[in-house]
């Protein structure tokens, strides 16, 4: 859009005087405040209805989840037997005046439907025999008699073609409909109902008087338990993510001589381009931490210098266009070698995640892994003389905590902290199972005011993540492409400056 203004918009609440008449039942295209024409000649107006192409999709494939999603949707309806479901995908956020966030669908929409338009909704309407029969509620193409495809800020000529609802069914493989009169035909709607909250105030709305909190969040729960286990495309797309990432770390080191001649931003800007290049977006906010910064957990302001000596600490991930997000991180040094405490703190760390990872297994329970890296740094501790042992004593009372701060992992799928409003007792206290994908990644923390441990250890802090998935005798390592063993990580570092 950049410095394009829209002519009309739906900014105001006045109807631009002179627009195109209004089909009866219709909102009127509204005129935007301060546009530079007054409005539309009735000459324009009928101008702008004819002289276009049939452009209509035939032929059109289902994209590649359709079965799978029509598997989901159908245990999510033997749960909810009689039972009305409303799954929203989310409308678009204001960032600032007329300018919006870029749309990212609901997690809960997009898994059970593959797509990811914004105010899309899926409806699952009970049978009386038994079962649901599932409508996609999306904008239907924009309408050319009433101008909306060209006079209205989100028409078609603004913001790009749209599917017909035709278009929609044979890509998504479901009945589709126009979900501008959804939040009516919701009003009236009897019986029981749920609806996913918080992605969509106008239908919550006209829900009102029909769902409770407590009967929604249970909805919310089983969708956030069913995704635990990954399908094969689940898992094909964690692959395909995991694998642009490395991609991205690559494309990192190689450019570190001009992120010390600027800041962390280039760092930034660097994986940013190959996750908008082979995926979607990123999955979170990528932290680029170097110096002492890789002590804050979460460093997003990325707007540090980068400086040889230090260490870098990259946790990134690219995110499909399918929505699937990998989840990273590497410690890195920026002159390409590490120092002698660096190299400790690392192998350290290492060695942590060794014992993590091996404790990924089914049959497992979820927490050792966390438990087994924990004690390998809690013993590490002793042995550095930072806290008392023995090792038992400090694992009991947490204190290895003031160095180690976070859990070892979480669930990782479509969201990078995936399955996160699962019950305790199916994620935290449940056991691992094929299919199950996690990351791993404990770490090291020595604040640079931390006046408990030696000046030397101050302002480092090491993390080792990889994504890891459970299989049936065991667990395979998505990330493995990238080195992790201190000297390996040195080698690779000096192929790709080279």
């Amino acid at each position: 859009m950049g410095g394009v203004q829209f002519e009309e918009d739906d900014v105001t609440e006045e109807p631009t005087p002179e627009a195109p008449e209004t089909p009866e039942g219709e909102e009127p295209i509204k005129q935007r405040k301060n546009g530079l024409y007054p409005g539309v000649s009735d000459e324009l107006a009928e101008n702008m209805k004819s002289g276009w192409a049939d452009t209509e999709l035939h032929d059109l494939e289902p994209v590649e989840q359709a079965p799978h999603t029509a598997r989901r949707r159908a245990a999510l309806s033997a749960r909810f037997p009689g039972e009305r479901l409303v799954i929203p995908a989310g409308n678009l956020r204001t960032r600032s005046n007329d300018t919006d966030y870029s749309f990212r669908a609901s997690t809960e929409y997009a898994y059970l439907t593959g797509d990811q338009t914004e105010d899309g909704v899926l409806v699952l309407e009970p049978e009386a025999s038994g079962g649901h029969t599932a409508t996609l509620y999306v904008l239907p193409r924009s309408n050319r008699e009433n101008g909306e495809f060209w006079l209205d800020g989100h028409g078609e000529l603004w913001v790009g073609r749209r599917l017909s609802l035709t278009e929609a069914e044979k890509r998504l493989g479901l009945p589709a409909k126009d979900v501008r009169n959804l939040a009516d035909e919701l009003t009236d709607a009897t019986g029981p109902v749920r609806i996913v909250r918080g992605h969509d105030a106008g239908l919550e709305a006209a829900l009102t008087d029909k769902v409770t909190g407590e009967r929604d969040e249970e909805l919310r729960v089983f969708l956030s338990e069913q995704r635990l286990v990954k399908d094969e495309f689940e898992v094909g797309q964690l692959q395909a993510a995991v694998d642009s990432t490395v991609r991205g770390f690559e494309d990192v080191v190689k450019v570190l001589d001009k992120a010390q001649a600027t800041s962390e931003r280039y760092i930034e800007g660097t994986f940013f381009l190959r996750a908008r290049v082979e995926g979607n977006d990123i999955g979170y906010g990528s932290i680029c931490a170097s110096g002492a910064h890789a002590t804050t957990l979460h460093w997003v302001r990325n707007d540090g210098p980068v400086r040889s000596g230090d260490l870098l600490l990259l946790d990134a991930g690219v995110e499909t266009t399918t929505l699937y997000t990998a989840d990273v991180t590497r410690t890195l040094p920026v002159n390409g070698t590490y120092s002698p405490v660096q190299r400790k703190i690392y192998e350290a760390v290492y060695e942590a995640q060794e014992a993590g990872i091996a404790a990924v297994r089914p049959g497992a329970k979820y927490r050792d892994f966390h438990d087994a890296a924990q004690r390998v740094l809690a013993t590490k501790l002793v042995e550095w003389g930072l806290v008392e042992g023995p090792v038992e004593r400090v694992l009991e009372l947490g204190l290895q905590r003031r160095w180690t701060l976070h859990g070892t992992g979480h669930m990782l799928g479509m969201d990078v902290h995936d399955c996160a409003v699962a019950r305790t007792e199916t994620y935290v206290d449940g056991t691992l199972e094929p299919g199950m994908c996690l990351t791993v990644e404990p770490g090291l923390y020595f604040q640079a005011d931390d006046l408990t441990v030696p000046e030397e250890y101050r302002g480092i802090g090491v993390r080792i993540e990889d994504d890891v998935l459970v299989t049936e005798d065991g667990n395979r390592v998505l990330s493995a492409a990238l080195p992790r063993t201190a000297d390996d990580v040195e080698a690779w570092m000096a192929r790709l400056t080279a």
